[in-house]
C-alpha cells in the first residue's frame, strides 16, 4: 500500500523516528564512502510550480545518490498548464515513475494529486505546509541536542508553511514549540486548533520574542515574505523589525542554544549576518541534512519499508 506525505500527519511517532535513523544512517554511509543503490531502476518525477534551489537540488542528488533517476518536470511545461484535469494527470504519471515531488501553491492540488496517483506522492512545498523541511530540521536538532524530546524550539517570526509543520510536527512528536510573531501574522488558526486538538506537547503562541525565546534550546527564524508576498515586503519589514534574531535576542536563550534558518536568508532582515555566520549558527548543516532526509524519505516510501 502507498504512503505520501502531504502533511507530517501522515506520519505516527514511529514513522518520524524510522525517517530521523534511516537518514541518520544513510548520512553516515555517505560520509565514509559507502555507496548505496537502493532505489536502481526507480524514478522520481519532480513537478516544480515554484522555484527551489535547495529543494530541487537536495531531491535530485538524493535520487541520483541512490542509484535511481529524478525527472524534473517545470509544471508550465506541462499540459496542467493547459487545463488538463489533474486527476488524468496523476493516473498518467503512476504509469510512468515510482514517485512524485511536488512543489506548489495550493494544497489542495497537492492532495488531489495524492488521492488519484497510485504512487507516494511527496510535498515539496505548499503554501500551506513544508513537510520534508521540518523533518531534515529535526534531524539537525537531533545531530547537536542529541535528541528532540525535552528542547525547547523558538520560532520567531511569520507565521508561515514552515511554521505550520513545525506545528504539525510538535503535535504528533510532543515538542515544546514556542512561536513569536506579529500581530496579524500568526499561524493559520484552523492549523493551530487541530495541533492544540492532539498535541501531547507544549504549543505557545505569543507576540513577544524575547518570551518565546527566554532558555530556548533552538531558535529558529525564517524570511518576512515568502514566495508569492514580496509586494509586502516594505510593509512587513516595518512590523517585523523587532523580531529579528541578532546577537541581543539571542542573549536571552540558553547559553548553548543553536540557531536555524531554512534559507535563503535575507542577512540584516530576519536575521543578523553575526548571528547567520556566528559559532550558534548550525544553518550549512541543516541545510545539507535535507540531502540525507530526502535520500531516507525516498527510500521508505519508494521501496514501501514504513
Amino acid at each position: 500500500m502507498k504512503k505520501d506525505i502531504l502533511t507530517l500527519y501522515d506520519l505516527s511517532k514511529e514513522d518520524f523516528d524510522l525517517l530521523f535513523e534511516r537518514a541518520a544512517e544513510l548520512k553516515k554511509r555517505f560520509k565514509s564512502g559507502v555507496t548505496d543503490r537502493t532505489l536502481g531502476g526507480k524514478t522520481l518525477g519532480l513537478i516544480f510550480d515554484k522555484p527551489s534551489t535547495r529543494t530541487r537540488i537536495s531531491f535530485e542528488a538524493a535520487m541520483a545518490q541512490l542509484g535511481g533517476t529524478p525527472i524534473f518536470i517545470s509544471a508550465k511545461d506541462t499540459q496542467i498548464a493547459r487545463n488538463e484535469p489533474v486527476q488524468d494527470t496523476a493516473r498518467v504519471l503512476s504509469r510512468y515513475l515510482d514517485g512524485l515531488a511536488i512543489r506548489t501553491y495550493s494544497q489542495e492540488l497537492l492532495d488531489e494529486f495524492a488521492e488519484f496517483a497510485t504512487i507516494p506522492v511527496i510535498n515539496a512545498l505548499t503554501d500551506l505546509f513544508h513537510p520534508c523541511q521540518v523533518l531534515s530540521d529535526i534531524m539537525t536538532v537531533i545531530e547537536v541536542k542529541g535528541g528532540y524530546e525535552g528542547i525547547k524550539i523558538a520560532w520567531v517570526g511569520d507565521g508561515n508553511n514552515v511554521a505550520h509543520s513545525w506545528i504539525n510536527a510538535s503535535a504528533v512528536l510532543g515538542l515544546n514549540l514556542v512561536l513569536a510573531c506579529p500581530d496579524g501574522y500568526s499561524p493559520d488558526r484552523s492549523v493551530m486548533e487541530r495541533a492544540l486538538d492532539r498535541s501531547a506537547g507544549k504549543i505557545v503562541l505569543t507576540t513577544d520574542p524575547v518570551e518565546a525565546v527566554d532558555n530556548a534550546d533552538v531558535v529558529y527564524t525564517d524570511v518576512w515574505a515568502s514566495m508569492g508576498q514580496e509586494g509586502e515586503l516594505d510593509a512587513r519589514k516595518r512590523v517585523f523589525e523587532p523580531f529579528q534574531v541578532n546577537k541581543k535576542l539571542l542573549k536571552n536563550a540558553a547559553e548553548n542554544a543553536v540557531v536555524m534558518h531554512c534559507l535563503p536568508a535575507h542577512r540584516g532582515e530576519e536575521i543578523h549576518e553575526d548571528v547567520l555566520e556566528g559559532p550558534n549558527s548550525v544553518v550549512w548543516d541543516q541545510s545539507e541534512n535535507k540531502l540525507h532526509m530526502h535520500k531516507a524519505i525516498l527510500d521508505v516510501l519508494l521501496r514501501g519499508d514504513s
